[in-house]
């Protein structure tokens, strides 16, 4: 909601129309060849943009169309992993994992709505900042990384940029003790190269095991699937008590039902981007599937100001 302020003065009053919000700096900390990757791809993305005015689109169709524009995309695991010491945000059309395409696709709807043209990889390597990182900011260390979706729903939620509609939907809460970093640790090249993160990654994750979450069980999912929106990501909770959520994707409406677009590790759908079936088919498939959380993201606040001079 766009707020409006006026200030009286004595002698003159003058109202300033909002202002849309800028796309924040980006600092480069390492090489644009490690932290941007598919330079190509981004073009020929920026263009098709353009030409079919994706910018009129609201901002979760946006993230749809977005996503759409990847699918065939490879499946590639640990992209984010680029240094032994230096954290950055990055971006990589050349492979994606679950997280990273929701976080691209959404970064890039975002951007076309912050300016009317000249897209840089720069302009979307912030956007992606503003999501990954606690409090939207890249500190250069790997602890900055919001490491957790959980984390990345709660700490965006909090600074206006989504809403999280599951509770409303009929979500049950869910408790979980999160172990996953500390106890996968050498599958991570951060931490194999610095232990001494692992204390404050386990103090990271005891906040997150508190925070709380609430889930939509799978067996209650068709019922409200009429209520999720196109553009809407999805999460999958687990079984698994040592998480939350195992699998991330972008909600797609269709004519008969709501849709999981996301990139799959699986072998049998091509380990690649992919439409699939209905979410609550999906989370169908497997015994591991407990549910899903919804987490609505919002186009960045507008800024609106009020400028009064007295002559």
């Amino acid at each position: 909601m766009k707020m409006i302020y006026f200030v009286m003065l004595p002698l003159l009053l003058v109202c300033v129309s909002a202002q849309a919000a800028s796309i924040p700096p980006f600092e480069q900390r390492l090489p644009m060849e490690v932290v941007f990757k598919g330079g190509e791809k981004f073009q020929r993305l920026v263009k098709q943009a353009q030409r079919e005015n994706w910018a009129a689109l609201q901002i979760g169709e946006r993230t749809a169309r977005v996503g759409k524009a990847l699918l065939g995309t490879p499946y590639v695991n640990y992209t984010l992993e680029i240094h032994d010491r230096i954290e950055s945000p990055s971006v990589n059309f050349q492979g994606l994992d679950c997280w990273t395409f929701y976080e691209i696709s959404l970064a890039f709807a975002r951007m076309l709505r912050l300016k009317p043209g000249d897209y840089t990889p720069e302009d979307l390597l912030a956007l992606v900042e503003l999501e990954r990182y606690r409090n939207g900011r890249c500190d250069g260390g790997y602890l900055s990384r919001m490491h957790f979706l959980e984390e990345v729903f709660a700490d965006n939620e909090a600074r206006g940029l989504s809403v999280n509609p599951t509770r409303d939907l009929g979500g049950e809460p869910l408790q979980r003790q999160i172990r996953e970093m500390t106890s996968a640790w050498k599958s991570y090249r951060y931490l194999r190269s610095n232990t001494a993160l692992l204390p404050e990654m386990g103090r990271i994750q005891e906040k997150v095991s508190a925070l709380p979450v609430h889930h939509i069980p799978k067996d209650q999912v068709a019922s409200i699937e009429k209520y999720i929106h196109t553009g809407d990501i999805g999460a999958i909770t687990c079984r698994d008590g040592s998480a939350y959520t195992s699998h991330v994707g972008i909600a797609v409406r269709k004519a008969n039902g709501t849709h999981f677009m996301h990139a799959t590790s699986r072998r049998d759908k091509g380990r690649k981007v992919v439409l699939d079936g209905r979410i609550s088919d999906y989370l169908k498939r497997s015994d591991e599937h407990f549910g899903i959380v919804i987490y609505r993201p919002l186009d960045l606040p507008t800024v609106s100001r009020n400028v009064a001079t007295a002559q």
